[in-house]
């Protein structure tokens, strides 16, 4: 790479939309020269173009530079840069792209979170392929942008995490979801189809949580930095066990640490075998109006049984259903109090109930 230009191997592509090239490019040299236009108040050109916005996410930029850290770290679809004809040339000969080396000469259409999250990256060699317009219009990069984010079906968190099933390694996602696929087929189980796999309703009538919900609360049982854990899994790395305050939260931690992924599941069926037991009819109530069997109830529960199992010694051993019940039983609700004007869905509500079971069974906090 000279000082002044950027050069890269290339395919010319020709399609109604006219010729564009595909390549391959270092990471640091895309992100020394592409820029994304965001700097308007009012949005993209692009995005105003179609009557649409989408600021930079902060949060999804850290999750990928966390992301880009891991073992199998991998960007398989194209970045799409606009560049105009004064900063480029190709050789067909050789079939390379040669860029100048300016960081407003490469227009990001679609890519701006991976490229920001790949800014400062120092890991092992990271090529990206990218997909290169000569020339574009706005009216051409407005198409290619809404066909690329407002047409494509979204993936489901809860698909997602159904897919970890297939994953050969042990990771806290493939866990959870093995725990409730698990709960929500066994005919004895509290969660007996209840689950919504795959976030999909089959209109039996009793689905009234989705995996990635059930997912999500058990997953924070176990760690603070679920995709950090599974990248130390793969590279063989040991995990640590949770010390201090987080051994207070991280209550199945060291359960999974031993890969005794079925005792977590024993004590999360006798806690809610427990749940049943108390508010029997809130619990087998599935109108829309009640919100115990629905994730308002199962958020709020989950948030208090780490305390629960602190207070009886339950992560050395698994409790049994009556003594979650005895603490259980400490709550002045009843299967009335369980409704939508109480407790309104959402994490209002859920602080809620939370409040009001923390304080009738462990005092006020």
């Amino acid at each position: 790479m000279a000082d002044n230009f950027i050069e890269f191997p290339c395919l010319e592509v020709t399609q109604p939309i006219g010729t564009f090239y595909l390549g391959k490019i270092d990471t640091e040299e895309l992100v020394s020269i592409s820029y994304a236009d965001v700097r308007r108040p009012e949005g993209r050109d692009i995005e105003r173009y179609i009557g649409t916005q989408r600021d930079l996410s902060e949060a999804r930029v850290t999750e990928i530079k966390q992301y880009v850290t891991t073992i199998d770290a991998c960007f398989p679809t194209s970045i799409i840069l606009a560049v105009d004809s004064e900063h480029v040339t190709y050789d067909e000969k050789s079939r390379t792209l040669r860029i100048n080396k300016d960081e407003k000469v490469a227009k990001i259409i679609d890519g701006q979170h991976r490229i920001a999250g790949l800014q400062d990256y120092s890991g092992p060699p990271f090529e990206l392929n990218v997909t290169i317009f000569i020339d574009m219009d706005i009216e051409d990069q407005a198409m290619v942008f809404a066909t690329i984010n407002l047409k494509q079906t979204k993936v489901t968190k809860s698909l997602a995490y159904d897919l970890y099933e297939y994953a050969q390694s042990r990771s806290p996602q493939k866990t959870c979801h093995n725990i409730a696929k698990l709960m929500n087929s066994k005919k004895e189980s509290p969660f007996f189809k209840r689950i919504k796999i795959l976030g999909k309703d089959t209109g039996i009538g009793t689905e009234v949580i989705t995996q990635s919900t059930f997912v999500d609360r058990l997953i924070k049982l176990i760690s603070k930095d679920p995709m950090g854990d599974r990248d130390k899994i793969k590279r063989k790395k040991p995990l640590e066990p949770p010390s201090g305050r987080d051994a207070e939260s991280l209550v199945f931690r060291e359960r999974f640490i031993k890969e005794e992924d079925a005792e977590i599941a024993r004590i999360l069926w006798n806690y809610f075998k427990a749940v049943e037991a108390r508010w029997q009819d809130s619990w087998n109530n599935f109108d829309r109006g009640m919100v115990l069997a629905r994730t308002t109830g199962f958020a709020a529960l989950m948030r208090i049984l780490p305390r629960t199992l602190n207070a009886i010694n339950g992560r050395a051993r698994i409790p049994k259903e009556q003594e979650f019940l005895d603490y259980l039983k400490l709550s002045n609700l009843k299967d009335i109090d369980f409704t939508i004007e109480k407790f309104k869905p959402g994490s209002a509500g859920e602080s809620a109930l939370f409040r009001s079971l923390i304080g009738d069974i462990f005092g006020a906090e």
